[in-house]
């Protein structure tokens, strides 16, 4: 397998396994968990999971100063945004969260642009746009009433942190591996959770009781931690940090998915048309520059036939 074709499954998987994240946290705050201890027990076990693979298989635990300031810095970011989102939920939908979170590949996009001078491409821009478009028609107030403007800034709050995070996993000077970086950065997110409840006296960390509530626990830890952190890290040093961003377009679809699936929201055709647009964006950004003019021509003249129909028929 190249490495291409590597960080593309990685990051894919690395999406979907991220998306999954309202699935438990709805469940667990459906049984009386507040945010805080929801993503206490998520990184904690993940990061005794890690750290119990770490051991199994004879792994160094050492780390630089330099190193460890780079990893405390990742963990706050991302304890920061999973903190954001979980919080979110309960302001809005938790699929609408989810969706709106999407911008943050432009975020990623924006910033190595500004920053470092990245390339981009119009296969990435065409990329970034179909996501878009695809997240704009998935977008869906209940019953038409607005947003609540505290939980869009926590989204984008969130974003903005995840964005941040990719970028500097893609730019740090870190030599170690997937595992060892996301049991370091997991451990700077349990203390990041744990200091905020001692902050926000409304949210104090609880106590799990039923096999329940460990049970979506483990799930959080394992699903859209574990596996979802793992693999992003492969993908970002395979592939780098605008296309696993993009391709980040599964998460909002996942939670569209599980929301229909789950908890029993209708299947419009304009949910179907936004599944289109983000997937359409994933196979861009896979094909990459493999992809010869001819054939960006016919996908753009394809999407763009399928919109002018579904607004017709509209």
């Amino acid at each position: 397998m190249n490495t291409k074709l590597k960080g593309s499954i990685c990051g894919i998987i690395s999406a979907i396994s991220y998306g999954t994240n309202p699935l438990g946290a709805l469940f667990l705050y459906g049984a009386g968990i507040n945010a805080n201890s929801v993503l206490f027990y998520r990184f904690s076990l993940a990061a005794i999971v890690l750290g119990s693979l770490m051991l199994l298989q004879k792994k160094s635990f050492a780390v630089t100063a330099k190193e460890l300031s780079i990893l405390g810095l990742l963990g706050v970011l991302f304890g920061t945004s999973s903190l954001s989102l979980f919080n979110s939920f309960h302001y809005m939908a938790a699929g609408i969260a989810s969706t709106i979170l999407f911008v943050y590949p432009v975020m990623v996009a924006v910033i190595m642009a500004i920053f470092f001078k990245e390339k981009v491409s119009i296969v990435t821009i065409l990329s970034i746009l179909f996501a878009l478009l695809g997240i704009g028609l998935l977008y869906k107030g209940d019953n038409g009433s607005t947003l609540s403007t505290i939980g869009v800034l926590l989204v984008m709050l969130s974003s903005l942190s995840y964005a941040l995070y990719i970028i500097i996993v893609n730019k740090s000077s870190l030599k170690m591996s997937s595992i060892k970086l996301t049991f370091y950065v997991l451990l700077f997110c349990t203390l990041t959770i744990v200091l905020n409840s001692f902050i926000d006296h409304d949210q104090p960390l609880q106590l799990l009781t039923t096999p329940f509530t460990w049970m979506f626990a483990i799930m959080l830890a394992l699903v859209p931690t574990v596996i979802s952190l793992v693999l992003m890290v492969i993908a970002v040093h395979s592939i780098g940090s605008t296309p696993t961003a993009i391709m980040g377009a599964l998460e909002p679809l996942t939670a569209v998915i599980i929301g229909v699936v789950v908890f029993g929201e209708a299947f419009t055709l304009q949910l179907a048309l936004g599944i289109l647009m983000i997937l359409t964006a994933v196979m861009l950004i896979i094909a990459g520059k493999s992809l010869s003019p001819k054939r960006l021509t016919t996908a753009i003249s394809y999407a763009g036939h399928v919109i002018l129909k579904y607004w017709r028929w509209k």
